[in-house]
């Protein structure tokens, strides 16, 4: 069975999240800072995952659009000018459906980057 598709996509600019409901009413809110720390571009993923590179700054990142592409994803072009890597119906519903253990290891590697510091 394939992945829940958008049937809602709004940006809140104030708070910097954007909400997604999907078509099974799994609704979502998901920061700017955790769209751009995990955005699915080659700069932020690398061609494999050991190649990831630890975005490092963005919590007051902000979107300044949504582009749509096609019927399956769209682009979100950030504040810091990085506008590459789309977000698929299928990686936003990933992103949604793990945010907590995401997050999670996010907030880590950090720690663990300022503590070698």
């Amino acid at each position: 069975m394939a992945n829940p598709v958008p049937i809602e996509i709004n940006y809140h600019q104030k708070s910097k999240l954007l909400k997604i409901v999907f078509n099974n009413q799994t609704e979502c809110m998901l920061s700017a800072e955790f769209l751009r720390v995990y955005s699915p571009s080659a700069e932020v993923q690398g061609h494999h995952p050991s190649e990831a590179v630890l975005q490092i700054g963005k919590e007051n990142v902000a979107i300044t659009k949504i582009e749509p592409v096609g019927n399956y994803a769209i682009k979100l072009v950030f504040d810091d000018h990085h506008d590459t890597g789309l977000f698929t119906w299928d990686y936003l519903y990933e992103l949604a459906k793990n945010y907590d253990i995401l997050w999670q290891d996010y907030q880590l590697k950090l720690k663990q980057h300022f503590e070698k510091q």
